[in-house]
């Protein structure tokens, strides 16, 4: 059983690779979406309902995250999550089979909330099985492999699509896979396996001495950062389109050679995790306004490209700024619930990212503009980073 206790690289990637799951719930469907709409066109409201079936479990993750943190610290990490990958690849599956609209969205709720234990509690025993900079490895690694499954799910969609818009969701039970690296290469976490002293039991539920104030700062600039994160993967392509690049095929390629930003700015994190927090945040936030500033300014496809990816490396290097800056201040014993309030916290960035962009654009009257007053705000975070490395702000530990 002493193996149990020197977590190594198959552990690390049985608790990373469950990420792509929460890229697949949308991307995967994106292509089919055509298709679905056709599908349902004689029900009242389908262009409301059918794109529901997209949206709807990152709204569950949003909602639900907290309450999945908090069943991990009270039931324990792995037999919850070791149930979760059940639950998802049967509500993941069951499209397949279901004919009424009202059935398949009620599926796709439970593909959220099973979405959201699983994002959760992964997140959760990376952090119980590893310190230093072996934690900050497999912590930033989940934004790196969540970009790059975005661009195989969405094609993998697109080509399963092509059998009948219910083949896609047969992808769901890979989620079993997942359950069986799982299985062989974790274990029920428990404080020693954290460095903490206390007792191995689970049900934790108290809440003294969760460093709640400098939680919820940490939740108000994930939810800013998460906001500026999903602006160039949701709306590059709309940009893109009233720069002239009308064929939805190139606009998807153009748009996925600059999120390899997000991927190289993953591994810039990595080379200088051990930096200030404040310090890394000015930086990243520096990089998203000359991002957002460029593709404002752009008059062709090239600026609005170059624009992209300095931005989209930016965010390759705040997303797991952040994380790692939560879960740092967490104990074992209240872990799952900083992870699950930090998870929904940048869950609801991006649902708030879109109607951001909607106002803004309203504003000032157009989309390129819009980016303008996106740059001024990620300026902004900058600045105050940059006043809060004058306050002593500790490295990330």
């Amino acid at each position: 059983m002493d193996k149990h206790r020197d977590p190594g690289f198959m552990t690390g990637l049985s608790l990373l690779l469950p990420i792509t799951l929460s890229t697949m719930a949308i991307v995967l469907l994106a292509p089919i979406l055509p298709q679905m709409l056709a599908e349902y066109s004689a029900i009242p409201g389908f262009d409301y309902w059918v794109p529901m079936i997209l949206t709807v479990p990152a709204l569950c993750v949003a909602l639900f995250s907290p309450v999945a943190g908090i069943l991990g610290d009270w039931f324990g990490r792995r037999r919850l999550l070791l149930w979760s990958f059940v639950a998802y690849a049967v509500v993941g599956v069951a499209p397949v089979f279901l004919t009424d609209i009202k059935a398949i969205l009620l599926s796709r709720i439970g593909v959220g909330l099973a979405e959201a234990l699983i994002m959760v509690l992964t997140t959760t025993m990376i952090g119980d099985y590893f310190a230093g900079a072996a934690r900050d490895k497999w912590l930033a690694g989940q934004t790196a492999v969540a970009s790059m499954s975005a661009l195989v799910f969405f094609n993998l969609g697109g080509q399963l699509g092509q059998f009948g818009w219910r083949t896609p969701f047969w992808v769901y039970s890979s989620a079993l896979l997942m359950l069986a690296l799982v299985l062989l290469y974790t274990w029920e976490p428990s404080e020693r396996d954290a460095g903490d002293v206390a007792k191995k039991a689970p049900h934790h539920a108290s809440w003294a001495g969760f460093p709640m104030a400098k939680m919820l700062g940490i939740v108000a600039v994930t939810v800013f950062g998460s906001v500026l994160f999903y602006t160039v993967q949701i709306q590059s392509s709309v940009g893109l389109h009233e720069l002239g690049v009308t064929d939805p095929a190139r606009a998807g390629f153009l748009t996925s050679i600059a999120s390899i930003g997000v991927v190289l700015g993953t591994w810039i994190y990595s080379r200088i995790s051990r930096w200030p927090v404040f310090r890394l945040l000015a930086i990243e936030f520096a990089m998203l306004a000359v991002g957002f500033l460029l593709m404002s300014r752009a008059g062709d496809t090239t600026p609005f490209l170059i624009g992209c990816f300095i931005n989209q490396l930016g965010a390759g290097m705040l997303l797991p700024t952040l994380l790692v800056w939560a879960i740092s201040l967490l104990t074992f014993e209240m872990r799952g619930r900083g992870a699950g309030i930090w998870t929904g916290a940048f869950s609801i960035g991006q649902f708030i990212s879109p109607i951001a962009v909607t106002i803004a654009t309203k504003l000032v009257g157009g989309l390129l503009p819009a980016f303008g007053v996106l740059s001024a705000a990620a300026l902004i975070g900058a600045l105050l980073a940059g006043f809060g490395m004058t306050r002593k702000a500790p490295a990330l530990a």
